[in-house]
């Protein structure tokens, strides 16, 4: 079998997990959504790109990215219509930019690479709202979370999560 090629991520998500209101976490079933097929909707409904475009962002082929994007609303539409949580992670990626969070304020921002990041090495970010050297890279936490043996496979997931 062919090994899967990663996909490029521009930024990793702001959340990573969104659940109906008033329905206890105990008793809610979860839909996961890669974040590759995540990027998919990101570039295909809110930047509003055609396929061929989104593809070529991704490093994918157009009908790879058009598999992705059906995969992800199939999962996005099973949670809304069916009251489950989604959570992002998992997938085959490279993340091209990194996404920084202020301890102090809360402010997130973007920082662009030319490259992939890498997770081995640290960067002290300052704050561009307080000034504060309390900052966390998110994309860093988001790659060693994803990066634990968990794979989509074909961009369907993996498991439904543990029902």
């Amino acid at each position: 079998m062919k090994p899967r090629k990663k996909r490029d991520v521009q930024y990793p998500p702001n959340v990573q997990y969104f659940k109906p209101q008033g329905i206890p976490m105990a008793s809610i079933d979860t839909v996961c959504v890669t974040v590759d097929e995540y990027e998919a909707v990101r570039l295909a409904d809110y930047e509003k790109l055609r396929h061929q475009e989104a593809a070529e962002k991704m490093a994918i082929s157009r009908p790879t990215f058009t598999r992705l994007l059906e995969s992800a609303h199939n999962k996005i539409g099973d949670a809304i219509i069916n009251g489950k949580a989604i959570r992002i992670e998992g997938g085959d990626f490279n993340f091209l930019g990194s996404r920084y969070q202020c301890r102090n304020c809360g402010f997130s921002w973007n920082i662009d690479n030319s490259n992939s990041i890498d997770v081995n090495t640290s960067y002290s970010a300052v704050c561009p709202n307080c000034g504060s050297s309390k900052t966390d890279n998110i994309g860093q936490k988001i790659v060693l979370q994803c990066g634990r043996g968990r794979r989509a496979r074909f961009g369907h997931g993996w498991n439904k999560m543990e029902q």
